[in-house]
């Protein structure tokens, strides 16, 4: 996502950079690259306008003019130019009640019911809310049961299916559910259609008159690009939604939705779909979102993820094992684990400053997502004595073992290097004294921190 419009504003910024001084001629060059980027990236048009010409504004003002770094100027103002089009600040969902009532709400395809889910489990163990789950879809063949299973996997309770009831039925049902047995949240799921429809418009409209939501929360696609800023019009106007949620955002898609629907609705983005796995849903940070955009990193995001995946009990554990110079395939491999959890190198480079300068030398490196999983599933065929002394490891057990992952005798060789480098490095760090003796001594020159 936004992988183009980075790469096309990058060169528009490097440009900029190279110039000691900036006259008007410049500003107003570097404007229609701007908008170029932007109108390919799918951003509306009256988007576009609206942004570039709040940019250009600042950017021929007395603070860049007069500035040390006009370059870096014009950066940061499309910077906060761009925070201030998403939103400028994080929107929490609306609270009420108990319950609070949450209308999810798009068409059908969007992910509304597996990001119902994913909002379930996301209430339940980082606010830690009882929630309840019911599905108001009666169109699509398996949709009740889609959420009654997907309810089960966040452990939240579902209402339970009556076949026949029609969705306002079901609506009063969920209602009285949740405020007879103190939930604290009810999200209704409602059905969607291939296209807005009058059916559609009015069966929402009951609904929501009926539940009275504290939240209405639009899920879009943000891979259909121009017809999801469209789409979030008419639910805006029809409906009267009070967020939106964009799912498949590590899609590869041009990134304009998520720049428009904040402009178009008038209304926040409050949510974002990162993964397929139940746990993939993360708030939307408008200033984290323009830093990735601007290739600035994520740094802080970085470190929640980090923070919500690692195990402390079993990072300490290995810390413990590393200061005795021991470091076993199994160690390895749990290190593997973590490394998957935090959306592989890809998703790591991502929110990491400064990677945007080397993005052509990473794509030529061609780094392989899989090769995680190979070589968990490598380990996973050996025995516990041979993750424990691998040493042991001689050709025949390779062909075993490579024959049992459905990998190659070469990948377990390689990954028996790998090992082997890093378990000789735990040894030096012991000799050392410890990792900080250790880094101290063994770091090239200006890589360590000043004091």
């Amino acid at each position: 996502m936004f992988e183009s419009l980075s790469d096309r504003l990058g060169g528009v910024f490097d440009g900029l950079r190279k110039r000691g001084a900036l006259d008007e001629d410049d500003v107003a060059a570097a404007m229609r690259e701007i908008r170029i980027a932007l109108l390919e990236a799918d951003v509306a048009l009256p988007v576009v306008k609206g942004f570039v010409a709040k940019v250009k504004e600042r950017a021929i003002g007395q603070e860049v003019i007069r500035s040390v770094t006009p370059g870096q100027m014009v950066v940061k103002i499309v910077h906060d130019q761009l925070v201030e089009l998403l939103g400028g600040e994080n929107a929490g969902l609306n609270q009420g009640g108990p319950p609070t009532v949450i209308l999810m709400a798009g068409l059908q395809g969007s992910g509304k019911t597996t990001t119902s889910g994913k909002l379930a489990l996301r209430l339940k163990e980082k606010d830690k809310k009882r929630v309840l789950l019911a599905s108001l879809d009666v169109q699509r063949p398996a949709a009740q049961h889609q959420l009654e299973v997907l309810a089960g996997q966040a452990g939240v309770e579902s209402v339970p299916i009556v076949p026949g009831e029609d969705p306002l039925t079901i609506t009063r049902r969920a209602l009285d559910q949740a405020k007879r047995n103190g939930f604290d949240v009810l999200i209704l799921d409602t059905a969607g259609r291939l296209a807005i429809d009058e059916a559609l418009m009015a069966e929402l409209i009951k609904v929501r008159d009926l539940a009275q939501p504290h939240e209405t929360l639009l899920v879009a696609d943000s891979l259909t690009g121009q017809d999801a800023v469209n789409v979030a019009r008419h639910f805006a106007d029809g409906v009267g939604v009070t967020g939106i949620v964009l799912t498949r955002m590590d899609g590869d898609a041009r990134g304009g939705a998520a720049l428009s629907m904040r402009e178009v609705t008038g209304q926040p983005i409050k949510f974002v779909g990162t993964s397929e796995k139940l746990s993939g849903l993360d708030a939307f940070h408008p200033e984290r979102m323009a830093n990735r955009i601007l290739a600035m990193g994520d740094v802080v995001s970085f470190v929640e993820k980090a923070t919500e995946t690692v195990d402390q009990a079993e990072a300490e554990k290995l810390a413990k094992k590393m200061s005795k110079g021991r470091f076993t395939l199994e160690d390895m491999q749990a290190q593997l684990k973590q490394v998957g959890k935090m959306g592989g190198m890809s998703g790591i480079l991502g929110m990491l400053p400064g990677v945007g300068k080397i993005k052509k030398q990473l794509a030529e490196a061609n780094i392989d997502e899989q090769i995680l999983v190979r070589q968990s599933a490598i380990i996973d065929s050996m025995t516990r004595h041979e993750r424990r002394h691998p040493e042991v490891i001689a050709a025949s057990r390779k062909r075993r073992i490579a024959a049992g992952s459905g990998t190659s005798v070469q990948e377990v060789n390689k990954l028996l290097k790998q090992h082997r480098q890093m378990h000789d490095m735990m040894k030096k760090m012991k000799k050392a004294g410890g990792p900080k003796q250790f880094f101290g001594r063994h770091m090239p020159p200006g890589m360590l921190p000043r004091h």
